[in-house]
């Protein structure tokens, strides 16, 4: 199996994933589209797998490689109807590209927040397993406000309706971050953008003490990560016929 990773910053990566291809032996190849790089031919790989950022999905003057990311997510999911996974940018990004609507959020959410599935997400294949309420990581101040033609929402918060959709069989969007590893906040501190909103949403000096927290979490975190791994992995070989 290959898999397309799109990245829109280089510490903002697959994370414990990585580990998870190598056991596998999945070959997966990064394109950094913020430092210029070009998507390669569609059909050279079989997964796409697009992860977070600091911008947001309207942002096309600022990030003119939004546009032919956004025609290779519609190529990809639309007409291929190929497996795709995107995390929080990546997951508004599916949406944006597919007709769906992406803004501003009333309340940005930043922290560990709890998020419940909707009955739909209760019987979806990729949540199999998972709790109908957990506690996840979250960094994001944009969300999926209307919903693709056709898309389906897996989870909600309070103040986000859509913490996962999905589109077709077999094309999903994670609001949430799962992907953590024990640099993962420290790393994003490092971006003015996500140390603005931290701050913002839970005072000066929050990095502090969201690492730690994350920290006596990671366990779960990685635990999660790897339900949702396995789980979207089975889902796209069973639509590979692989």
């Amino acid at each position: 199996m290959r898999v397309l990773v799109l990245q829109h910053a280089a510490i903002e990566h697959p994370g414990i994933f990585r580990d998870f291809f190598e056991a596998d032996g999945i070959e997966w190849h990064a394109v950094e589209l913020d430092e210029g790089e070009t998507i390669p031919p569609l059909a050279d790989y079989d997964v796409m797998w697009v992860m977070g950022g600091p911008m947001d999905t309207f942002e096309e003057e600022a990030h003119p490689w939004l546009v032919p990311e956004k025609e290779a997510i519609r190529d990809w999911v639309g007409q291929r109807a190929k497996p795709f996974i995107g995390f929080c940018l990546g997951h508004q990004l599916l949406a944006d590209a597919l007709g769906g609507r992406v803004g501003r959020m009333v309340v940005p959410e930043v922290g560990i927040l709890e998020v419940d599935l909707t009955p739909e997400g209760f019987e979806d294949p990729l949540f199999a397993g998972a709790a109908a309420r957990a506690e996840y990581f979250q960094w994001h101040s944009c969300g999926v406000l209307e919903l693709p033609e056709g898309g389906i929402s897996l989870a909600r918060s309070p103040a986000c309706a859509c913490q996962a959709l999905r589109v077709g069989e077999a094309a999903y969007g994670i609001q949430y971050h799962v992907e953590l590893t024990p640099t993962t906040v420290t790393d994003w501190g490092q971006i003015p953008a996500y140390m603005s909103a931290l701050e913002d949403a839970m005072g000066e000096g929050a990095l502090q003490s969201l690492d730690a927290e994350a920290a006596a979490r990671m366990p779960t975190f990685n635990a999660e990560a790897r339900r949702l791994y396995d789980g979207f992995m089975a889902i796209a070989r069973e639509t590979l016929g692989a």
